[in-house]
């Protein structure tokens, strides 16, 4: 039996809000790389910021977006080795001596609750010229380091990202985009995992995998435009139980 699809995602940040443009199954045996130069040439892209997570981090999917005339954000980790040590090295450096003689611009944000308090700070900077070949990147413009502290009762943690971006290095604009990026994953992904099972399931034959995840995402989709303020595992048991409630998010996706 055929495995069940996976799915490559391309997300895109316009004006304040993070927006999922859209998403394709990968061929059997195969990753992410492959799908997302087939995705993005579904896309019009003019306009748009379009993050990807390290994996797409790759000097075709930067041609292509640039190409289709969009913006990118994208994640630095081992797969593109000498870059990512370029642009930590960078920062390191930058920041030891408080940033003396570099030209950047910084954005600082703070959030709390459940216990936690977060503050993320961003730092742009337009100096390209410590990165391998930084030629080879179409429409590179900024490079970027995002460093988020979390105070979880006592414990204080610690955690730096690292991104090059054809943005100019703006970092009221690119942290933002940066910040929604894990949106979908946290919203959608996560929650389809957790509360729908969806990693769990057995499903297997012809497109059945396939045709589930398109029902599980219109159904999170109806649950989360239902204003009640519980969560989407709760409402989810409580439609299937209670008929008025379920008449009420069902109501709620017609508005």
């Amino acid at each position: 039996m055929r495995a069940p699809p996976t799915l490559a995602l391309v997300r895109a940040w316009a004006t304040e809000a993070g927006i999922a443009l859209g998403q394709v199954a990968t061929e059997v045996k195969s990753n992410e790389i492959t799908a997302i130069p087939e995705l993005l040439r579904q896309l019009e892209l003019k306009g748009a910021v379009v993050t990807i997570d390290a994996m797409g981090c790759q000097r075709a999917v930067a041609d292509q977006i640039n190409a289709q005339k969009g913006d990118y954000v994208l994640a630095l980790k081992g797969n593109q080795s000498a870059l990512n040590d370029a642009v930590r090295d960078y920062f390191a450096a930058a920041k030891a001596h408080d940033f003396l003689g570099v030209d950047f611009t910084d954005h600082e944000s703070l959030n709390s609750g459940h216990g936690r308090i977060e503050q993320r700070r961003c730092w742009a900077c337009a100096d390209l010229s410590t990165l391998p070949q930084p030629t080879r990147w179409a429409g590179l413009r900024s490079i970027i380091m995002v460093e988020s502290e979390r105070h979880i009762d006592d414990k204080v943690t610690t955690e730096q990202r690292f991104f090059i971006s054809s943005l100019k290095p703006d970092a009221d604009k690119i942290a933002p985009a940066i910040r929604v990026h894990w949106d979908i994953e946290n919203g959608c992904h996560w929650v389809l995992d957790v509360t729908f099972g969806e990693d769990d399931c057995r499903i297997r034959r012809g497109h059945g995998a396939h045709n589930f995840s398109t029902l599980r995402q219109m159904a999170l989709s109806v649950l989360k435009r239902e204003p009640t303020k519980v969560s989407i595992r709760k409402k989810r048991i409580r439609a299937g139980y209670n008929d008025r409630f379920r008449e009420q998010v069902l109501a709620s996706a017609r508005i």
